[in-house]
């Protein structure tokens, strides 16, 4: 993809549970932020670079850079000239699926490595992306579950027994469960660190170190999930605004571009999934 940024978000009948993106961008950046799904970029040329689990990383071409649900990161161009990339945000139902069948263990699937060089699992993932492009259904759900199966197989792992869970600060785990509760009237730092009997600056660092994002941006986090289940039901964008918090469309229109990639109205145009889906 050469020339001016672009970017096209969709989803496939053939994939379902999997969102696309296919994208060059030179200016734009990624504000941080986390997904519900995971994050599988394939970067075609350039360079992106984007903050992750504490560590600076840049992608490549021919690199595949892997990242879990709910975990924090940015992004923006690493080189003048931008990058281009596809990617893939599967659901973690539809990997674990995938998971029970071709790996041992229990638990959700992780991948350790943030950034790999692998060109065969590259390729089969990209051809699952490109068939899902061209609107070839049988060979998109062929050529994706054959990619994810091998992508598991080489670079995911089970998350260890005693692993630390992110909720294990009940202060961090309440603070959370207000944000979510309140969505649309959130509280003053103060307030949330006296809900939670805790200090505002103990606070803020205690919830960054158990989510990767200071309070504010995790709260923005939750209205743009929130909002893209909105959009996908068919809610009109204006609307979706107003419903989960943001004070007018050109508000969320901000956000949403800085942490999806494209406007709230181009993600609706890309379709709709039925309600549980």
């Amino acid at each position: 993809m050469n020339g001016p940024e672009r970017a096209r978000f969709w989803r496939s009948p053939g994939l379902p549970g999997v969102d696309l993106l296919k994208a060059r961008y030179v200016t734009h950046r990624f504000t941080p932020h986390a997904h519900e799904s995971y994050a599988i970029a394939l970067v075609l040329s350039g360079v992106e670079e984007f903050g992750y689990r504490g560590a600076r990383h840049r992608a490549g071409a021919g690199s595949l850079s892997t990242l879990n649900p709910q975990e924090a990161h940015d992004g923006h161009a690493g080189v003048p000239e931008g990058w281009s990339y596809r990617v893939l945000y599967p659901s973690v139902e539809f990997v674990s699926g995938i998971a029970a069948e071709v790996m041992t263990g229990r638990g959700t699937p992780c991948f350790p490595e943030t950034v790999t060089y692998h060109q065969p699992t590259v390729e089969l993932l990209r051809a699952a992306h490109q068939a899902a492009e061209h609107g070839d259904d049988l060979a998109s759900s062929t050529l994706a579950r054959t990619a994810f199966a091998a992508l598991l197989r080489r670079h995911a792992a089970r998350p260890p027994a005693e692993a630390r869970s992110r909720d294990q600060d009940p202060g961090v785990r309440r603070a959370r469960e207000i944000l979510h509760e309140r969505l649309v009237d959130p509280p003053t730092i103060e307030d949330l660190a006296r809900a939670v009997d805790a200090r505002p600056f103990a606070l803020i660092r205690a919830f960054k170190a158990a989510t990767g994002l200071p309070p504010h941006a995790y709260l923005n986090t939750l209205r743009i999930m929130r909002a893209r289940r909105l959009l996908q039901a068919g809610t009109p964008p204006a609307q979706v605004a107003g419903d989960v918090g943001f004070t007018d469309q050109a508000h969320l229109s901000r956000h949403f571009k800085r942490m999806v990639g494209v406007p709230p109205a181009a993600y609706q145009r890309a379709g709709t999934y039925k309600t549980g889906s």
